[in-house]
């Protein structure tokens, strides 16, 4: 999916959303919050929210604006444009913890719980399958028709676990592109993210650094004579370097979430 994740909280008295951060933003996406309500007490659900547009395709800004928003704002952008609840897992049901469990009983019971409610919901599960060629034929169709960005493949008898782990793999529809890096943040020899200037003429930093891929540029870093300070767009400062010096390969289709991940050094 390409849109807000979340994890929905359904407590004895009413409904909590957090992003990944933590950050609360039942507020921001109370639709959701208010469909939220005829969970059982209890339930846990990780997932997205998610924000399509007239044309059908799923729009990451939109999600993201409705969760920055003031609860002013997000009620009138909810009125344009609801909010669907795309849930991927189950780690609470009726109060008890089955992220132990493996995924396809956590699958069964999370269809089984969202099928008890209203037909008009926007609680949704994700759509899943076993069957290779329904994957292939996700994977290259969806992406163009919905702006779906990828697929998740998950082992069917792992627990659920937070953050990265092995029991689950995402391919997503990702170009890549060069990148003049301008400078980096941390010391040249241990550089910890790189300051890039985007196509667009943005200048952003990347992502935290691999081991490998800091030691590789911190050889180039280190002959650049010392610079001035620099800022990104977004704020951050970092030390500067004489622009032509380095080019890294980037994912094309994170930079618009102003998340820049670096692949390679080129």
């Amino acid at each position: 999916m390409d849109g807000h994740r979340m994890i929905t909280r359904r407590t004895g008295d009413g409904v909590r959303l957090r992003a990944r951060s933590g950050r609360d933003v039942t507020a921001a996406l109370g639709d959701l919050a208010l469909a939220g309500h005829h969970l059982p007490a209890g339930t846990v659900l990780d997932g997205e929210a998610v924000i399509t547009t007239e044309d059908g395709q799923i729009s990451f800004e939109a999600a993201q604006a409705r969760a920055a928003s003031s609860p002013t704002r997000a009620h009138r952008l909810a009125a344009q444009r609801p909010a669907h609840h795309i849930a991927f897992d189950a780690l609470r049901l009726s109060s008890e913890d089955v992220r132990p469990r493996p995924y396809n009983e956590r699958r069964a019971a999370l269809l089984s719980l969202l099928a008890e409610l209203p037909t008009n919901t926007p609680i949704q599960a994700v759509s899943a399958t076993t069957d290779r060629d329904t994957t292939l034929t996700w994977y290259n169709t969806l992406h163009n028709k919905h702006g779906v960005e990828g697929i998740v493949a998950k082992r069917t008898a792992s627990p659920y676990r937070a953050g990265r782990t092995g029991g689950w793999q995402k391919v997503r529809h990702a170009e890549t592109v060069d990148v003049d890096v301008i400078g980096c943040t941390g010391p040249k020899t241990r550089p910890r993210t790189l300051a890039v200037r985007l196509p667009n003429g943005r200048t952003a930093l990347t992502q935290t650094l691999s081991a490998p891929l800091a030691a590789q540029i911190a050889q180039v870093l280190v002959t650049a004579r010392p610079a001035k300070q620099g800022h990104a767009d977004t704020g951050e400062t970092y030390t500067r370097i004489p622009s032509g010096l380095a080019v890294v390969e980037i994912l094309a289709g994170t930079t618009r979430r102003a998340v820049v991940t670096p692949l390679r050094l080129r």
